[in-house]
């Protein structure tokens, strides 16, 4: 039948004609869903492959070092940034860094020999240990040691009344231990972190604070590189089983590089000096974790707390500073 005139209807060619590009672009378009769907697959395949090759490599690491290095590094850089910026800016903020820092410690050794078995009263404990900051910079080393003393008197009076309270009696052994603990956990932080601040607060001191953490930085990062390449014979395998004589090597050598650098750029001494620097800062660093680690292992426990989750306590970060602190200030009451 032909078409009757003015009918609308296009004729059969001219509607294959009008709906082949419609096909067309469905057609195009899921074309590019599909290769949008496929590239988006295969970059979560190897998204996922590479967090897995990630993780097996942290594993690796954690498993040789007793520690999540990449998360241990980036904890440090913080704390690193926290402390040199109070230094550059206004070195009386160092009180404030102290006494977190020794606030926070104070507290983690205390519940950790109360775990432990000693019982260490944490709340004059913690006042004690944060009130050295302010007393140390402002009052020098005489106020310093006072408030020492004092707290640890108020520390073994808080301990004997609630001894005086406790049914049935402990015997006097067990309260001898008790009052030693306590004693120790001031003299361990307290008054090391106390030497830290006392050295601020002298002339210059800033940058030997700063220095003598620059060079503690480097001992552990060459006992973690030299120690992961080349470690193998363990240097106290009943204390710390990870640290090896090459990993003590590697740190040696970092710290006097660094001692050099520091010493002429931050401290105006010879180069000689920084050699003293590093290899006095290399030991007592060495000390101070060898130290943890033994108290640690008295206690039973794999990390002092859970402060940092993952990485164990502030104390199992700051170990190293603490008696290096110490010597930092001897050498420079000896070099002035």
């Amino acid at each position: 039948m032909e078409q009757s005139q003015g009918d609308p209807r296009p004729e059969s060619g001219e509607h294959d004609r009008a709906t082949r590009p419609a096909s067309t672009a469905r057609r195009l378009r899921a074309d590019l869903d599909a290769r949008a769907r496929s590239a988006r697959t295969d970059f979560e395949t190897q998204l996922r492959q590479r967090r897995a090759e990630i993780e097996a490599r942290n594993e690796q690491l954690t498993a040789r070092t007793g520690r999540n290095l990449p998360a241990a590094i980036g904890i440090g850089v913080v704390f690193g940034l926290v402390m040199v910026g109070s230094l550059v800016i206004w070195k009386a903020l160092f009180i404030l860094v102290g006494a977190f820092l020794v606030g926070v410690a104070v507290y983690e050794l205390a519940t950790a020999m109360r775990a432990g078995g000693r019982d260490v009263p944490r709340i004059p404990s913690v006042l004690a240990g944060v009130a050295i900051a302010p007393v140390a910079f402002f009052g020098g080393p005489r106020a310093a040691l006072l408030e020492l003393i004092a707290g640890i008197v108020l520390i073994t009076v808080w301990r004997l009344v609630e001894l005086a309270a406790t049914r049935p009696r402990l015997a006097a052994s067990s309260v001898v231990l008790d009052l030693m603990a306590g004693l120790f956990v001031q003299v361990y932080v307290a008054l090391l972190a106390g030497c830290a601040v006392l050295l601020t607060a002298l002339p210059h001191g800033q940058w030997w604070t700063m220095a003598f953490l620059i060079v503690v930085v480097s001992v552990d990062t060459g006992a973690y590189a030299s120690g992961l390449s080349f470690g193998k014979h363990p240097m106290a395998p009943r204390i710390s089983p990870k640290k090896t004589w090459e990993g003590f090597g590697g740190s040696l050598l970092a710290s006097m590089i660094a001692g050099v650098i520091v010493s002429v750029l931050l401290l105006d001494e010879p180069w000689w000096f920084g050699v003293v620097l590093g290899v006095a800062i290399t030991a007592s660093a060495t000390i101070g974790d060898l130290t943890e680690s033994m108290i640690k292992r008295d206690l039973g426990i794999k990390d002092i707390s859970t402060f940092l989750p993952g990485h164990g306590g502030l104390l199992d970060r700051i170990d190293s500073v603490l008696p290096s602190a110490a010597v930092a200030y001897v050498l420079y009451l000896v070099v002035h």
